[in-house]
């Protein structure tokens, strides 16, 4: 499962929703210790955590609404950044790195091309690397992106898209299958599900207009681009989260949301930046990953 998901993750690596305003989110994440099964499928003595704080930033450089102050056409930069450590104990000898860190830059425009249907185009490029030293930075952690996504507005709260995607993950690009979907609903009881830069799915109710509580579930990670030896890796970390998040809003511009709960599967390995490698078949292929673990984040945005 989670070899289909990174997929997505890898190639929908941009920052987009309708709500085209300025937006900027401060989050820190800790997943609690659990024990470790290597690739042959064996629960070691190892055991691990992980602490993640990342910052991801939504400007928009050009908007045009209609009249239900949706936007139809714009301009946007997103920038995204994130840094893993990892804290393993009896860990086996070259697991990985004992942390990561991300950046990444995308401008989007959005235009309609009729009532039902828009397109968005893309382009960017991010550094994915096992070390936080700038002057070790070459352009093996380097990938690019780009593409377009043909977007259905198929109702006034569901939108559904499809289009090629170009990323150099493989160290010459490659085009791949890009997917964006957006369903929410309003009032007191919300729901949202949307695959973009990542996996995410709400439900809650809002009490007033300071505060709502939510069960949430989303499935996010990090990836760190390397060469050793005369392989091309890639270390992948990606992790699976359900909980319960109350958030407070604070004024019209700012909210803090707290979730408590479960880090259901984290898995954590190298991987070689091959077709072979990345499209393989997982029937009888064990990820490396760890068990399930408490999981607590707490986050900050602002927005206009």
């Amino acid at each position: 499962m989670f070899n289909k998901v990174k997929l997505l993750i890898v190639i929908l690596m941009v920052f987009f929703t309708w709500h085209a305003k300025a937006q900027v989110e401060i989050k820190s994440e800790y997943i609690g210790n659990s024990s470790y099964t290597n690739a042959d499928n064996v629960k070691t003595k190892a055991k691990g955590n992980a602490k993640i704080f990342s910052l991801n930033a939504r400007i928009p450089l050009s908007v045009e609404v209609d009249e239900d102050h949706k936007p139809v056409k714009f301009w946007a930069l997103g920038i995204g950044a994130s840094y893993t450590s990892f804290s393993n104990k009896s860990m086996e000898p070259g697991f990985g790195p004992d942390k990561i860190a991300d950046a990444n830059l995308t401008l989007m425009h959005l235009w309609p091309m009729s009532q039902k249907w828009s397109m968005l185009a893309m382009a960017g490029a991010g550094v994915y690397a096992e070390h936080t030293q700038l002057s070790k930075i070459g352009f093996k952690n380097v990938m690019g992106n780009g593409g377009v996504l043909f977007i259905w507005h198929l109702r006034k709260n569901l939108d559904v898209g499809l289009g090629p995607v170009v990323n150099t993950l493989l160290g010459y690009p490659m085009i791949f299958p890009g997917v964006y979907v957006n369903w929410r609903t309003q009032g007191d009881y919300e729901i949202n599900v949307s695959i973009v830069n990542s996996l995410e799915a709400s439900a809650g109710k809002k009490f007033n207009d300071h505060f709502k509580l939510n069960l949430i579930a989303s499935f996010d990670g990090s990836m760190a681009l390397e060469n050793k030896g005369n392989k091309k890796l890639m270390f992948t970390h990606q992790y699976f989260t359900t909980g319960l998040q109350p958030e407070f809003s604070i004024g019209k511009t700012w909210s803090i949301a707290a979730t408590a709960g479960l880090a259901a599967g984290r898995s954590a390995y190298y991987q070689e930046r091959t077709l072979k490698s990345i499209f393989r078949s997982d029937d009888n292929i064990h990820n490396p990953h760890f068990g399930a673990a408490p999981y607590f984040s707490l986050s900050i945005k602002f927005g206009l």
